[in-house]
């Protein structure tokens, strides 16, 4: 496991979803968006899922995975590469899915604000009508890509 810089764990908490990228039974690249429950700096990352489908099944065959994150407002990105594996329901540490509500309950006040001062953006609030998460992917970066330009580092 490679260690993460204080600087990407907060990068990666702060933002609201990143592109998780698994490779299909055609070996092709297979994205999704899902939001980053826990990071740390040992190297671990986790996501829950809340559906049990493409992302799913790519990892229980190639556990070969990325997850991309960039603000496009700072110009700044990382992707972090390593092997996920899949954790059941039962296995899910209590914290993470109290951090995950946590999320969600932000994400919605947050849709609300912008809703109350007018600004352009979903008129119902999406994330209250997500199910539960279906397993987690606990993914041990083994390589970090800054994605920020050369000339901006």
């Amino acid at each position: 496991m490679k260690k993460i810089s204080e600087e990407i764990v907060r990068f990666f908490q702060a933002q609201g979803c990143s592109v998780i990228s698994t490779v299909d039974k055609e070996g092709r690249p297979h994205s999704a968006c899902k939001g980053v429950v826990s990071i740390n700096q040992a190297g671990k990352v986790y996501i829950l899922d809340l559906f049990k489908a493409e992302t799913y099944l790519n990892i229980q065959r190639n556990p070969n995975m990325s997850i991309t994150a960039v603000d496009e407002h700072r110009f700044k990105g990382y992707c972090l590469k390593g092997k996920g594996i899949i954790v059941p329901p039962e296995e899910f540490p209590p914290n993470l899915i109290k951090d995950w509500e946590a999320r969600i309950s932000g994400r919605i006040t947050q849709r609300l604000l912008k809703n109350i001062r007018g600004e352009k953006g979903h008129h119902t609030h999406p994330e209250a009508l997500l199910p539960h998460p279906q397993y987690m992917i606990a993914l041990d970066v083994e390589e970090i890509v800054d994605l920020t330009p050369h000339v901006l580092r």
